[in-house]
């Protein structure tokens, strides 16, 4: 057993380091997310499917498994369905992270703000006025709110009061408040769909409910019935005792929702939501030894391409070139399964090439594979190439006709220009008689004098200087 360990802890690499930690992430976020969730059942719910899952398949159950893989095969959809709001929330945050937000800078301390929202719902719940009163969070509100009249006032205990005096149009609406400043008055808010637990009945407790059900905001709710305050956060709703219990519960808020000066020592960050840290780091660890952990090498045999790279550009290789090699990797079959194929290849440079032939020794530098994936065998082991200098030669130019032309009419002169072409030819083939014709050209067809501009006839292994082949023009002159 201490042996299995040893041999565990040896073979973790950095990477592997990394991949656990940004898995630990991924999961301490998901678990901090859904912590105060309602639907962090469900989630838990679907976990132990996944455990059921992994013993099954461990214990080689095939039908478990088989029932069990035909569920996670449509989970994605399943959970679009059921996390939909809390997913659109979790992008909706994630679009705005890392962004510094220019906080409205107030007159008023956000002591003085929780002050003056206290004493007005105190006014309202003695007076027994109803009032809907939402102070934004973090989350943006504009796609929960309907209607509406947009206001961007300074928060004050008049302002408050004359939106919810009785004889107000915007009085059964809510106020919404960011910061210090009343954005909007007069709105309405999703309603919640889970009052049973609460037991509650009104209309404004309903869609404060809703609301937090939706969002990090608090709502502030004033039962003009039985002159009541109740307070709608975390999709929980419950009544507050009295006026100092709620100016305690806003001064929380306003606290939460304010960047400390200075930021805290490590140990503090440690200290929030330690359980779900240290969850998520086991449940990495485990992944990673499930899915990650390199027990074994196996061995795999690829053919892969051959290219020639470096060339110099008055230097020409000759064919027959090998094109293909076979390669044998080693490795875990984890890197296998993320291993790209396509982009293996023996990249061969020719840099240094020289005259004639010469033996050219492949080796593993010349194959780019992940760290765990390790060459161990390349056949050929080495590569013949032949290698001619390139040499400039004017080449002419051959005028190539075909069939006779019609009766009556003659060829009286064929001219070509250019009459030649600068050509780079391999130097083997200069003891050779080097021409470029043009392709055939049907005399039958002609009547009249013609100019035309045929394609060329090139030699083999003959490039031109400027690597385009240029235009030439044929001119026929027919006499009848």
């Amino acid at each position: 057993m201490i042996d299995n360990i040893w041999t565990l802890l040896k073979s973790i690499r950095i990477q592997d380091i990394f991949d656990i930690g940004i898995i630990s992430v991924m999961i301490s976020a998901l678990l901090i997310w859904f912590k105060d969730r309602a639907s962090r059942f469900v989630l838990l719910g679907i976990s132990l499917l996944g455990f059921i899952y992994v013993v099954a398949k461990f214990f080689q159950l095939y039908l478990t498994t088989v029932v069990l893989q035909g569920f996670f095969a449509i989970l994605l959809f399943v959970l679009v369905v059921i996390f939909q709001e809390d997913l659109r929330r979790f992008f909706e945050r994630l679009a705005i992270l890392g962004i510094i937000r220019k906080k409205i800078q107030s007159t008023t301390p956000q002591e003085q703000t929780a002050e003056i929202i206290t004493q007005t719902v105190a006014d309202f719940a003695r007076k027994r006025i109803g009032a809907l009163i939402v102070i934004q969070g973090s989350d943006p509100l504009d796609r929960h709110l309907s209607g509406g009249t947009t206001l961007n006032g300074v928060l004050s205990e008049p302002l408050l009061e004359s939106i919810f005096d009785p004889h107000s149009d915007g009085h059964d609406g809510a106020v919404v408040i960011d910061g210090n400043t009343v954005i909007r008055f007069g709105c309405h808010l999703p309603l919640s769909q889970n009052i049973g637990p609460f037991g509650i009945s009104g209309l404004r407790h309903t869609a404060a409910l809703g609301l937090s059900e939706r969002s990090d905001a608090i709502c502030i709710v004033v039962s003009e019935e039985r002159g009541t305050i109740s307070i709608a956060q975390r999709e929980q709703i419950r009544e507050v005792t009295s006026a100092s219990a709620l100016k305690g519960e806003l001064e929380s808020f306003y606290l939460s929702k304010t960047p400390l000066g200075k930021p805290g020592p490590i140990s503090l960050w440690l200290k929030e939501n330690t359980k779900e840290k240290v969850i998520a780091i086991f449940l990495a660890c485990v992944l990673w030894i499930i899915f990650g952990y390199q027990k074994e090498s196996i061995y795999k045999d690829f053919n892969v391409p051959v290219e020639y790279i470096n060339v110099p550009s008055e230097w020409f290789i000759e064919e027959p070139k090998i094109k293909e090699a076979k390669l044998m990797l080693a490795g875990p079959s984890q890197a296998f399964q993320l291993l790209n194929t396509e982009a293996l290849k023996i990249s061969l440079s020719l840099s240094q090439i020289q005259e004639g032939k010469q033996d050219i020794i492949l080796t593993k530098e010349m194959i780019k594979t992940p760290s765990n994936i390790n060459v161990v065998g390349i056949k050929p082991s080495r590569i013949t190439v032949n290698a001619s200098k390139f040499v400039r030669v004017s080449v002419p130019i051959e005028v190539v006709t075909e069939n006779q032309t019609v009766p009556g009419v003659i060829v009286q002169k064929i001219t070509v220009t250019p009459s030649s072409l600068k050509l780079l030819v391999p130097s083997r083939q200069l003891r050779n008689n080097i021409t470029i014709k043009t392709a055939p050209i049907d005399l039958q067809s002609l009547t009249a004098t013609t100019t035309l501009k045929p394609k060329l006839v090139i030699p083999p292994e003959v490039q031109f200087e400027d690597k385009r082949e240029p235009s030439v023009t044929v001119v026929i002159k027919i006499k009848r």
